[in-house]
């Protein structure tokens, strides 16, 4: 009895987290998907279904981010299309990101055209899929980096050895990457910027840039001093141009609620 109890409070309590729907319809890859959303995104509750029909059952939710997987197809398949217009239809508040087999440049322009807010490849690493996922659920937009003209990007290589692509985030509405350069912030710390954009925990940002955890907090707690913001989503929205700088009566110098 004391196990159905406990079953039936943490049911009850799922159902008023905030919800993300990954939408896969072979069913091996779409329970890999989900034990691994579960694990790392426990503040919301994880749905899966193997296609968009299923999404009638979520209308009295608040569903934040839907994830259609799409494989191979191409993004003007006219499947992909209805599938799309079902998720607007039934999730009207929720950002989209979809998941493909493909990251050329003219597969990722259709979909931001479409209003696709995240771009996955399955090429990507499952820390760099998380971490987009992350980026769109605070209103950022994530896509695969284009290659032609890129050499560096704050001190990083625009590729890795396999020749891929980092991902990026870009304003509202215009479609076009981020300066990250950024008046006040040393190298390393604009380094360290471009690690939180992409909603890495302090060790992996440690480990990707060779540094010490406690060095990466020094380098986070000065960062959120300089953009004014209070924990470190409030810093990179204020970088981005999200977020309003505050009045002249806020005492820049005063320590800011420290989130590291």
């Amino acid at each position: 009895m004391h196990d159905i109890t406990n079953t039936a409070k943490r049911l009850n309590d799922s159902l008023h987290l905030p919800v993300l729907v990954i939408i896969e319809p072979l069913l091996l890859p779409r329970t890999c998907i989900l034990n691994v959303l579960r694990r790392e995104l426990d503040e919301l509750d994880i749905l899966d279904m193997a296609s968009v029909q299923g999404l009638d059952c979520t209308s009295a939710r608040d569903v934040r981010l839907v994830v259609l997987s799409i494989a191979d197809k191409p993004i003007d398949d006219p499947s992909v299309e209805d599938d799309l217009a079902v998720v607007v239809e039934w999730c009207p508040g929720a950002a989209i990101a979809v998941l493909s087999n493909h990251d050329d440049e003219p597969t990722v322009q259709a979909a931001m055209q479409r209003g696709v807010r995240g771009f996955l490849s399955t090429s990507l690493p499952i820390e760099i899929v998380i971490a987009g996922l992350r980026l769109v659920l605070v209103g950022g937009v994530y896509r695969p980096l284009p290659m032609a003209g890129m050499n560096r990007i704050s001190g990083f290589e625009t590729s890795d050895a396999r020749g891929l692509a980092p991902a990026y985030l870009m304003n509202e509405g215009t479609g076009v990457a981020i300066d990250r350069s950024l008046i006040g912030l040393t190298p390393r710390e604009q380094q360290v910027l471009a690690e939180m954009e992409l909603g890495l925990p302090n060790k992996l940002i440690a480990a990707k840039l060779n540094l010490s955890e406690s060095t990466v907090k020094m380098h986070i707690q000065h960062i959120m001093r300089k953009c004014d913001a209070h924990n470190r989503t409030e810093a990179v929205l204020r970088w981005r141009g999200r977020l309003p700088a505050r009045g002249r009566d806020h005492d820049p110098g005063a320590a800011p609620m420290q989130e590291t």
